[in-house]
C-alpha cells in the first residue's frame, strides 16, 4: 500500500526522509511557499512534489513535521488554521521539542491524530541508519512504522503515551550534545597551556560513555561537595583562556544539590530525588 506524505519541511533531515519514502513508492509532497532556494534544490533533487499548503494537507494521508524545533508549534498552527483537521490524516510531530509542547500541538490539531516522534542519528544517506522513535495510539503508530519498513530509517515504538519519544530525544540530546560542547572547551583550555596531546592520551583511556554507567550517579552525589569547588576552579581556568565558563558554573551549581549527602552512599533513586531538590533523610534519623 502506498500513501501520500506531506513533508513539513525538507531540510537536510526531512529531504533524506522524503527520499527514503519515495524509494518505497510513496508520494511525498512539500510546500515551496516561503522556503529558501536551498530547500527547493533539496526537494527537487530527491523528487518531492511541490504543492500549496492547503492542497498538501488535503491530499496527505500523513503529515510529517521535520523542521527547526523553534518552528514546530508555528508549523502545526499553520495546518490547524486551514480548518481541515479531523480528515483522518495522521500528524507526525518529529521535532526535538518538550513533551508539553507536543501535547500543545496535539491539542491544537485535535481531532486529528498526532504521533509523538523523535529522530536519533544522522540523516539516512550514505549508509547511515537513524532510528525514528514513536509513541502514541497503537494503530496509527503501527501505520507510521509500516511506512518506513524496508528503508534505511529504523522505527522503534515506545508506547501509547504522547511525550515518550520527545522525552527520550531530549534526555539523550542533553548528554550527547552538551558533552561535545564540554569536549571543545576542555580541549581549548588544554591547548591554551600546550597540554592538549596529554589530554587526549588521558581521554583515550576511557572508551565507554558515563551515560550507560548509571552506578556513577550515586558516586557523583557522594563526591559533589569536593567536585563543586574543583569545577569552579575549572571555570576560572576557562575564563583565563578566553573560553566560555558558564557550563562549569552550572555544573557546580547542580552538584550543590547534593551537598547534604557528603560521602553518603545513596542509591540511584535517592540521588535523583536529591538532584530534584527533594530532601533525602538518613534512614537512621
Amino acid at each position: 500500500m502506498t500513501d501520500t506524505i506531506g513533508l513539513l519541511h525538507p531540510g537536510s533531515m526531512g529531504s533524506a526522509f522524503g527520499a527514503q519514502l519515495r524509494a518505497r513508492g510513496h508520494t511525498v509532497l512539500w510546500c515551496p511557499d516561503g522556503r529558501s532556494e536551498a530547500t527547493r534544490r533539496r526537494a527537487e533533487r530527491v523528487g518531492l512534489e511541490p504543492e500549496a499548503l492547503p492542497e498538501l494537507v488535503s491530499r496527505s494521508d500523513v503529515l510529517l513535521s521535520l523542521c527547526p524545533p523553534a518552528a514546530a508549534e508555528e508549523t502545526a498552527g499553520q495546518v490547524a488554521e486551514l480548518g481541515m483537521v479531523g480528515t483522518g490524516t495522521i500528524y507526525v510531530e518529529a521535532n526535538a521539542v518538550t513533551p508539553s509542547r507536543v501535547q500543545r500541538i496535539a491539542d491544537r490539531l485535535a481531532p486529528m491524530t498526532v504521533i509523538d516522534a523523535a529522530v536519533v542519528g544522522s540523516p539516512p544517506v550514505g549508509g547511515k541508519i537513524p532510528v525514528l522513535y514513536l509513541s502514541g495510539p497503537g494503530k496509527q503508530v503501527d501505520r507510521i512504522a509500516e511506512l518506513f519498513a524496508g528503508t534505511d530509517v529504523r522505527t522503534h515504538v515506545l508506547g501509547g503515551k504522547i511525550g515518550q519519544a520527545s522525552a527520550l530525544k531530549l534526555a539523550y540530546s542533553s548528554y550527547q550534545k552538551v558533552s561535545r560542547v564540554l569536549a571543545a572547551v576542555a580541549y581549548g583550555a588544554a591547548e591554551s597551556y600546550g597540554v592538549e596531546d596529554e589530554l587526549l592520551v588521558i581521554a583515550a583511556k576511557r572508551t565507554r560513555s558515563y551515560l550507560v554507567e548509571t552506578d556513577y550517579i550515586p558516586k557523583t552525589a557522594a563526591r559533589a561537595w569536593r567536585w563543586g569547588p574543583e569545577l569552579e576552579d575549572a571555570a576560572a581556568l576557562l575564563a583565563d583562556a578566553g573560553l566560555p565558563d558558564s557550563l562549569m558554573h552550572a555544573a557546580a551549581t547542580t552538584l550543590a544539590r547534593w551537598d547534604g549527602n557528603r560521602d553518603e552512599r545513596l542509591d540511584i533513586a535517592g540521588a535523583l530525588e536529591a538532584l530534584r531538590g527533594e530532601r533525602v533523610l538518613d534512614d537512621q534519623t
